[in-house]
């Protein structure tokens, strides 16, 4: 019994030596961007909400779609150009106006031909291709994933999306990158089969997206730093908020009923006390 012990573990010894000792890898846990609207309490800073809708309408729109936002949800209760007073958000001044700078692809109700018309307040933001199969033969076969819920379908949502956007990194010498290939230690993958210089495999994956931020690329009238770490921290509270618009009404709908049970719970103690005071049970 005691040899087909030592057996067993010997065999078990061999296994993980043959192992690569050194592997490592695995994508870099996300840093903090320091959202407003992180914890039970939190909420959106609009003046973010706006940079970051200028961040996508300039530079990420041009490849990433956003096929569940509505123009006219910018201006719903929480979002980034509601006003109080406003009719509706159809009519928000500021959406009409967004939208009009935009044209969208519709069908002439006389002719019945495809036409392109201004858009308006109703309308979906317009896709930049037209097609799955045209984003991926323009992004070398890989069509750019929607951003409409993009911080729900990734986890640590707004971290994740800010660490990647501004965590761009030189790749370390001795992994083979391949054309069209970008390192980013935020991004999942395996560097092991790419892997030959010293030391542990380094963290993080390739990313066919080149870098999409640089510094003064987008202009702010607020004041607020035009860099990449602002830039990136802006869009990943915009998408967060794309992905959830309802997320604050939700938490203070929480809020009020958690107090109410509260509330519930100790009337209902203080009936029961009252009532069955003196009542032996």
């Amino acid at each position: 019994m005691k040899k087909t012990l030592v057996l067993i573990a010997l065999a078990a010894g061999l296994s993980l030596a043959a192992q690569p000792a050194l592997a490592s890898g695995g994508a870099k846990h996300p840093h903090s961007g320091g959202f407003s609207f992180e914890g039970p309490f939190g909420t959106f800073d609009q003046g973010q909400l706006q940079r970051g809708y200028k961040v996508y309408r300039e530079v990420c729109s041009s490849c990433h779609s956003m096929n569940l936002m509505h123009f006219r949800t910018l201006a719903e209760p929480g979002g980034p150009f509601y006003e109080e007073g406003q009719v509706n958000p159809a009519e928000n001044r500021f959406v009409k106006a967004l939208a009009a700078e935009l044209q969208v692809p519709d069908i002439d109700s006389e002719t019945g031909e495809p036409i392109m018309r201004d858009a308006v307040a109703a309308d979906k933001f317009p896709s930049p291709y037209p097609n799955a199969t045209a984003a991926a033969a323009g992004n070398g076969g890989a069509a750019p994933p929607d951003l409409s819920v993009m911080a729900k379908a990734r986890h640590d949502g707004a971290d994740y999306i800010y660490s990647l956007l501004s965590g761009y990194r030189a790749a370390p010498a001795g992994l083979e990158i391949r054309p069209g290939q970008h390192y980013n230690p935020y991004m999942a993958g395996d560097l092991t089969p790419f892997w030959k210089g010293q030391g542990h495999v380094p963290e993080g994956g390739f990313i066919a997206m080149p870098p999409p931020l640089r510094n003064g690329q987008v202009t702010y009238d607020d004041g607020s730093a035009q860099t990449v770490d602002q830039y990136a921290k802006d869009v990943a509270a915009f998408i967060a908020w794309a992905s959830d618009p309802k997320q604050v009404q939700r938490k203070q709908s929480g809020m009020g009923v958690l107090i109410f049970l509260f509330l519930f719970a100790g009337l209902t103690y203080v009936s029961y006390r009252r009532i069955w005071k003196g009542v032996a049970h």
